[in-house]
């Protein structure tokens, strides 16, 4: 088991979820409810679980990958808690609408845009940055509490923004 590549499952799923949104009827409004609160539960649990395990070892072994924010695995950090909190905010934001309404829609759009901006960086930076510089003992042994901490929290944590800046300096 790798962090790296249960982290990529989780993106998998998330795309999958915004992808059946996509495909129900505005008019089944419970199907919508149904998926949404999964998906959005979902999308809160996955960032709570990076920010708690994976974020934190990257900041000490990581060097910085790709097109990593300035070059360094603290940018790139700070950029993944910075579209954690956009994508948080997003999340909230469908809240405002009446499900099914082309608002709704729109606003679970953005959510999905916001989302896959950010799952493409960390999978080019962090995951690339962490599959080079992290050994297979300590991915699996991630891969087993991230694993736990989702399957504890199914049904969803409560989202709270974090401050970049001082979650990189609070876990370097």
């Amino acid at each position: 088991m790798d962090i790296t590549q249960l982290i990529l499952d989780d993106h998998a799923e998330q795309r999958r979820l915004f992808a059946i949104i996509e495909q129900i009827d505005p008019k089944d409004t419970d199907a919508l409810t149904k998926v949404w609160s999964r998906l959005s539960a979902f999308l809160d649990v996955h960032a709570e679980a990076e920010e708690r395990f994976f974020y934190p070892q990257l900041l000490k072994l990581g060097e910085g990958a790709n097109d990593a924010e300035d070059g360094t695995v603290e940018g790139e950090t700070e950029d993944a808690i910075e579209d954690h909190n956009k994508l948080r905010d997003a999340v909230k934001a469908v809240a405002a609408h009446a499900v099914g309404s082309k608002a709704w829609f729109e606003a679970v759009g953005q959510a999905n845009v916001v989302n896959s901006k950010h799952m493409g960086e960390e999978e080019r930076q962090g995951l690339t940055d962490f599959r080079i510089n992290a050994d297979v003992a300590v991915r699996h042994d991630l891969a087993v509490r991230f694993a736990a901490f989702e399957a504890e929290h199914i049904t969803g944590v409560k989202p709270v923004n974090k401050d970049p800046e001082h979650y990189v300096d609070a876990h370097a």
